[in-house]
């Protein structure tokens, strides 16, 4: 009997040889552990010295129901990749070298943190995402515009 035969004693997932796929909390852990996420103030000090980009990927609806945070882009988020890449050719004007730092925001910190890890793979490595997105930027009474 082998060690997955014996009840409560799963094998280990993640690695390269996993026999059971990751779930999604297992994944946003694995993904975070990679970087250092920032909170809303943070982000909003780092924007406004000019030392980061906020990168807003709420889709339309969100962003007309809640409103916008001045100065951040809006990119959709299955535009990201291509608007952020540095060598792309659809790349943004602020897409300027693979040491911008982007700090992503979606509503709640869930989507940002895939993103985040995304642009990671593209070399980005200072990219990193806003805890509790929009919502907790909103709740800390930081700006936003109708």
């Amino acid at each position: 009997m082998s060690g997955a035969d014996i009840p409560g004693d799963e094998p280990p997932r993640g690695g390269a040889d996993d026999r059971l796929p990751l779930g999604i909390d297992e994944l946003l852990e694995r993904v975070r552990s990679g970087y250092a996420r920032v909170e809303a103030r943070e982000a909003y000090e780092a924007a406004r010295a000019g030392e980061a980009l906020l990168v807003d990927i709420r889709y339309a609806a969100l962003r007309e129901r809640d409103g916008l945070i001045p100065g951040a882009l809006v990119v959709e988020r299955n535009e990201l990749e291509w608007r952020l890449d540095p060598r792309g050719s659809h790349r943004l004007p602020e897409a300027t070298s693979h040491d911008v730092r982007a700090i992503v925001i979606c509503n709640e910190g869930y989507a940002s943190s895939l993103a985040a890890a995304s642009l990671h793979q593209l070399g980005l490595r200072r990219a990193t995402d806003l805890v509790g997105g929009f919502q907790a930027w909103k709740a800390a009474g930081l700006p936003v515009t109708a």
